[in-house]
């Protein structure tokens, strides 16, 4: 079974933001995107661009660097220049607590 990472507090994420957080040594974007939570890898796989600086609208974020998009869902490329999918991570909340699966 998985371990559950505990990465910080609903209320500390409002709908729209992200945060970077580190689990078993992987930068991670953890994401509120309308009140539901996702996490991928926070690097955008064109040139590593930070995707937690990124604008998200709905369950997509596009990498303020330039301009790939990624689906927070799968981690699946939308938009180019970025060629390859991002690793995601499984996101659970209880109560207040937001847990990525490490």
């Amino acid at each position: 079974m998985a371990q559950l990472v505990t990465v910080g507090k609903t209320s500390d994420l409002k709908p729209g933001q992200a945060k970077t957080v580190e689990v078993n040594g992987v930068a991670v974007a953890v994401f509120n995107a309308g009140g539901a939570y996702y996490a991928i890898e926070d690097a955008c796989s064109h040139v590593g661009g930070p995707l937690s600086e990124g604008a998200v609208e709905g369950a997509t974020v596009t990498c303020p660097w330039h301009g790939a998009q990624f689906d927070l869902k799968t981690g699946e490329v939308l938009m180019p220049p970025a060629g390859s999918a991002l690793r995601t991570f499984k996101v659970q909340v209880q109560g207040d607590e937001i847990k990525v699966e490490a």
